[in-house]
């Protein structure tokens, strides 16, 4: 969710209030929140993360930090909720997330209940920053690849379903290939689903190449501001072909899926000539996955989707230049909920100071 800055802005969304009844370490929370800059400060321990957490959840349906829900429920209660509400558009939005054990979680919008909690994601905008988002950058192929897939999809929102009907090919092809390892099917069989894959998979890489070309100018100005120069981002793959699948087939059927494809592609995140996973020092993987969150900010904003910043435990690992540049980067945006030990680690004065005690927020 988000707040004015821009005068194209047209999905204008302002956290205004949040509600959490029995969620983490927090019994009972109703904090007012203001647009701008809201810095919550206290020490560590004592629930700032749980608060970002759940304005997460309250606003994309789900977690960064786990998929197990009962563990977002103050222990030793059976249900949570959380109520986050304020405008959009001038007008009221106020979504509500209850959380029972050994059930599913229920999310309702103004009221009417929603299919699924993913379905948040098309209605509000959030962009996350955590100390482990730092594996986008240090971790395998298969983090960014499902990060640009999630940037894909709210940045080319037309396009969001191609990396699911390309996972879907792709489950068929390889169900495919074990039916014929073990003779239970001919080989003619497979073609259908290596013209599928094909398809599917060259949508797939374009989306992606389309949307790394949105991020990647963004990527390198804002990882400047941050003194990470010469930052960039490269696709690494090319879009699969039948005839290139089908000159793999043998070594498919011997391995039992298919070797070939985007679903194997990897996104470069360099400084320079510098691969940032193999050579870049863990203050360099930070600044760069910092610019990669406030880039696709921008391009979202731009796009008249202003998205609400989540920055936890961000400033402790930045020198002062850096937090200068950041606090003057976010000052200029939407609205953004930061999280620091004291006051003083943001060098500008915040549009609102949250001070948290254990399981209290005020």
């Amino acid at each position: 969710m988000a707040v004015a800055g821009h005068a194209g802005l047209r999905r204008l969304v302002i956290v205004q209030q949040v509600v959490l009844r029995d969620y983490r370490s927090y019994e009972r929370l109703d904090l007012p929140l203001t647009a701008g800059v809201v810095l919550v400060v206290g020490p560590n321990g004592v629930g700032k993360t749980n608060l970002l957490e759940a304005l997460h959840v309250g606003t994309q349906g789900f977690s960064p930090r786990t998929r197990v829900d009962a563990q977002l429920i103050r222990f030793g209660q059976d249900a949570g909720r959380i109520t986050v509400a304020g405008t959009r558009e001038a007008s009221p939005v106020e979504v509500e997330v209850t959380l029972r054990r050994r059930e599913g979680k229920r999310v309702r919008m103004n009221g009417a209940a929603l299919p699924s909690a993913e379905q948040l994601r098309s209605e509000l905008t959030t962009l996350v920053f955590t100390p482990d988002r730092l594996a986008v950058v240090k971790g395998g192929p298969a983090v960014r690849r499902a990060y640009v897939d999630r940037s894909l999809g709210r940045l080319l929102p037309s396009r969001a379903s191609v990396p699911g009907r390309y996972g879907a090919a792709l489950s068929h092809r390889n169900a495919a290939l074990r039916r014929i390892a073990f003779g239970a099917s001919e080989r003619d069989a497979l073609g259908p689903w290596t013209e599928q894959v094909a398809h599917f998979g060259a949508e797939l890489v374009t989306a992606r190449e389309d949307t790394l070309a949105l991020l990647d100018p963004l990527f390198a100005e804002r990882a400047g501001e941050l003194g990470l120069e010469g930052a960039s981002l490269a696709y690494e793959g090319t879009a699969p072909t039948v005839e290139a699948l089908e000159a793999h087939i043998g070594r498919d059927l011997e391995r039992g899926f298919t070797t070939l494809g985007p679903h194997l592609d990897d996104i470069a995140i360099r400084a320079g000539e510098r691969d940032l996973r193999l050579f870049g020092s863990q203050g360099e993987q930070r600044l760069a996955v910092l610019a990669l969150l406030l880039a696709e900010a921008a391009v979202l904003a731009d796009r008249g989707r202003p998205a609400l910043l989540l920055l936890d435990d961000v400033l402790s690992e930045l020198d002062g230049t850096r937090r200068s540049a950041l606090a003057a980067r976010i000052a200029a945006g939407g609205q953004t909920v930061v999280t620091a030990t004291s006051a003083g680690a943001l060098p500008a004065e915040p549009a609102q100071l949250v001070e948290v005690q254990p399981g209290v927020a005020a």
